[in-house]
């Protein structure tokens, strides 16, 4: 085996430039596949964590005005829901899995002692954190559950930054806070990826109808809807989602003034749309570039074995088997695309995890249009060895033919 590694030393040795160019060849078209991917990757990476702040498949309604008369009642009617409504909303529609009212409460400050901050109270339901995909903070207690909504409890769920501001570095979890003349009970503080100046506050939503909103009417409705995984399948939701809501409000369903829908379905999927269609593109143009680097390492393996067929004339000459030839020529095509193709998959790796670091040192979080724009090491090891496999099968087809011209013809090339 000695002899064989300081036999293909000397081969490379000997042909720098042809060697070169083979071994470029190689760590050209890994390094750019992995660039244009992970190009791609990062891109779609940064676009995707603009809707972190939000379950993917939320849908948001906000009661309007209708525009246009209906069944005899004039336009210009304020459009609002009871819980009734929510109720014949949810059984007409299965697939909503995730649903809660929502009643905002401005104006009250809240404070303790001598610190005081202004939030927005946010009245809302257990499933509420599913669909805006907040989380409660380690050792931060837990969110609202059935038990405060059945009992309407006086209970609070603040912000980690409110908590510092109001707290200090005192534990906030069971400390009461007065917002406006009553006195709630913290029992969560949470932490969200959507960053605002002052973050929202959130009690039951029982507590605050019964405090703030005798009336029960309800003006934005948020839900989490399975089973929605095409365009077409989000429009058939949506409009039968607007003929329900015409048939509860009293109002017409091609009316859209009277209620606006935030469907992030359907801004989720044409997104994937969009970036389905460019990595296929980035694909294309990675797989042409390693089709070329294939070809070239064909090209000069093929003039190669061309350039050495006196040289396998001789060694054939001299009694070596056509096997142990063979061999010699995949060895030392193996080991120069697989040393070169191990170079460019680092280099390529090596770079966009770099701009990876920069940008993530130097960035603003989910702000960021472009974020890892890195490739997974599996892609990187596979394209390397579909350019060793080329290799293997670039040397082994001319050196096949090489090894069966017989020896004394073999001499006689030039």
């Amino acid at each position: 085996m000695w002899n064989i590694v300081q036999e293909i030393w000397g081969a490379l040795r000997n042909n720098k430039l042809r060697t070169f160019l083979t071994g470029f060849s190689v760590a050209w078209g890994i390094f750019m596949l992995i660039l244009l991917l992970g190009s791609g990757n990062g891109l779609k990476n940064g676009v995707q964590s603009r809707f972190s702040w939000r379950a993917k498949n939320a849908v948001s309604l906000w009661a309007g005005r209708t525009s246009v008369p209906y069944k005899g009642l004039p336009k210009n009617r304020d459009v609002s829901f009871q819980s009734e409504d929510v109720d014949e909303l949810r059984k007409l529609h299965p697939e909503i899995t995730k649903f809660t009212a929502v009643l905002d409460r401005w104006g009250d400050t809240l404070s303790v002692g001598k610190e005081s901050v202004f939030n927005l109270i946010k009245a809302v339901s257990p499933d509420y954190p599913f669909i805006r995909n907040i989380t409660i903070v380690s050792g931060g207690g837990r969110f609202i559950n059935d038990a405060d909504i059945k009992m309407s409890r006086k209970v609070m769920v603040i912000h980690e930054r409110t908590a510092e501001i109001l707290f200090k570095s005192k534990s906030a979890i069971g400390q009461f806070i007065k917002a406006g003349n009553v006195v709630y009970k913290v029992v969560g503080i949470y932490t969200e990826d959507l960053m605002q100046t002052s973050p929202d506050v959130f009690v039951p939503l029982s507590t605050a109808g019964m405090i703030y909103f005798p009336d029960e009417k309800y003006r934005s409705l948020e839900m989490l809807v399975e089973g929605v995984n095409s365009l077409d399948d989000n429009t058939v939701f949506e409009r039968g989602l607007r003929e329900t809501l015409g048939q509860v409000g009293n109002f017409s369903p091609d009316d859209n003034n009277a209620v606006y829908i935030r469907n992030m379905i359907m801004s989720y999927l044409q997104t994937q749309g969009i970036f389905n269609g460019i990595q296929i593109f980035i694909w294309i143009i990675g797989i042409g570039t390693l089709i070329a680097g294939i070809v070239g390492v064909s090209n000069i393996m093929l003039i190669s074995v061309k350039e050495r067929t006196r040289e396998l004339g001789i060694r054939k000459a001299l009694g070596a088997t056509p096997s142990s030839i063979l061999k010699l020529v995949v060895i030392e095509s193996v080991f120069v695309t697989l040393f070169f193709g191990y170079l460019g998959m680092i280099a390529g790796i090596g770079l966009t995890e770099g701009i990876n670091v920069l940008l993530e040192s130097g960035g603003s979080g989910r702000d960021m249009i472009f974020m890892n724009p890195t490739v997974g090491l599996p892609i990187a090891v596979s394209a390397t060895l579909v350019l060793v496999l080329a290799g293997v099968l670039a040397g082994y087809f001319p050196a096949r033919k090489a090894v069966q011209v017989k020896p004394i013809e073999a001499l006689r090339n030039e």
